[in-house]
């Protein structure tokens, strides 16, 4: 499918989002430092006397304003690089350069402005940019104390800088652009951290209110299925005694089959139940690993041991008390394995250290990349792998609690291995050694 094509002309379109914004922040603060440099001019020449080069300096003011002029009629062709910004400075820092140059050098008190460079350039650019700016301001400062165009001041101001006085106030600039860069990137990076941060609680939240609606939801259809269930489960009691099918073997092995399942839906049903908080009248289980995972892989396989095998590899086994979620969210990836076409299906269950490692393996076409890509994605699921989307997703909800992980990855002999991966001793009834 082709992108769609921009409505606008090219140089109405709007810039890359980051780097446009400090585009016209650069672009702002240069129209002040034009009004500034302009106001500087008049006062020192028209009312303090001192003369300076006018015409050269209105030249570097005229750049200024052509520059500013330039940067925003390119507006829509900026690059989303630091590349800009970068230049930018760059410019800015040879403009200054050059009024001081015409107006004293270093010995004029407004060399002290290239820090302000260095600290738009901590802020908006990345650490080594931000050495790059201090060497060339570092140079410049050093530059103009030897090669300057000298005034001529009136006898009010005239003074004589000794070249320690000039030497002492470069390394003086030298050790504040390099402590602004320092600390400046530092908070600049603690600040981008904790952005980062906020985002990603922003997000688990969203997540998680998603989780409550769906609970809600599978709350309240647990609730109308059981009182179904119950009924379909006693009409199927009465069957069994039905003459009819007590003289048929077939007939009464279907039956026990219906039963078997109708039993399986209402085990589902209470841990929907029993995972919205809700009271079912069932004590905590305590139980051991090794049972537990036994028990989860047998009720899912029901009359058809062949479904699924189960490679013990936990070593001595563990007490614990049963995780109903847990359990379900293993039944998940089960699920999914057989949806997507999976004849030889395997949990294998195995200790690495302090860590329980629960692997779902199947031999189908295996997770698409999109999948693999947005791991634990509501929705997330393609029409190869049928009910890969809440699986995972609820899976993923399930462990985050427990302080687990998931992992998936596609086998190099063909299928799809899904992994929880979770601390032991958030199932342990005792610290395990």
């Amino acid at each position: 499918m082709q992108p769609a094509r921009p409505l606008l002309p090219p140089r109405f379109l709007p810039p890359a989002d980051g780097v446009g914004r400090n585009m016209l922040l650069l672009v702002q603060l240069r129209w002040l430092a034009v009004g500034g440099q302009l106001a500087t001019i008049l006062v020192v020449d028209g009312l303090l006397g001192i003369r300076l080069p006018l015409l050269p300096m209105a030249g570097v003011l005229a750049g200024l304003v052509l520059l500013n002029l330039l940067t925003l009629a390119r507006r829509s062709r900026w690059s989303d690089t630091n590349l800009p910004i970068f230049a930018a400075l760059v410019l800015d820092v040879s403009s200054l350069t050059a009024q001081l140059y015409l107006s004293g050098g270093a010995r004029n008190p407004f060399v002290s402005l290239y820090l302000l460079q260095v600290v738009i350039g901590a802020i908006l650019l990345p650490q080594w940019w931000n050495w790059a700016l201090v060497a060339i301001t570092s140079a410049a400062f050093a530059l103009l104390a030897v090669v300057y165009r000298p005034l001529s001041l009136p006898p009010g101001y005239a003074s004589d800088l000794s070249d320690a006085y000039l030497i002492g106030n470069w390394i003086n600039f030298v050790l504040a652009a390099t402590l602004l860069v320092a600390f400046v990137t530092r908070i600049a990076a603690n600040l981008r951290d904790r952005d980062a941060k906020v985002a990603q609680l922003h997000n688990r939240a969203v997540e998680e209110e998603h989780i409550v609606r769906m609970g809600l939801l599978a709350s309240g259809a647990a609730h109308e299925l059981g009182t179904p269930l119950s009924s379909i489960s006693v009409l199927l009691g009465d069957w069994k005694t039905e003459p009819a099918i007590r003289r048929s073997p077939r007939l009464a092995a279907e039956v026990d089959d219906m039963r078997g399942e109708i039993a399986r839906c209402k085990d589902i049903v209470s841990g929907i139940l029993f995972a919205a908080g809700e009271v079912t009248g069932e004590a905590p289980t305590r139980t051991t690993l090794r049972t537990f995972l036994t028990a989860t892989l047998d009720r899912w396989r029901g009359s058809d041991p062949a479904r699924a095998t189960f490679e013990d590899r936990l070593g001595p086994d563990v007490p614990i008390v049963a995780d109903r979620a847990l359990a379900q969210a293993i039944t998940n990836l089960l699920d999914n394995a057989l949806e997507a076409g999976g004849r030889a299906i395997a949990l294998v269950a195995l200790r690495d250290g302090a860590m329980l490692r629960l692997s779902v393996r199947d031999d189908g076409p295996g997770f698409a990349a999109a999948i693999l890509a947005a791991l634990g994605k509501p929705y997330n699921t393609s029409k190869d792998r049928q009910g890969a989307g809440l699986g995972l997703y609820l899976a993923t909800n399930v462990l985050r609690p427990l302080g687990g992980t998931i992992e998936a990855v596609n086998r190099e002999s063909g299928g799809a291995e899904t992994t929880l991966v979770l601390p032991i001793e958030s199932l342990a009834l005792e610290k395990p050694r």
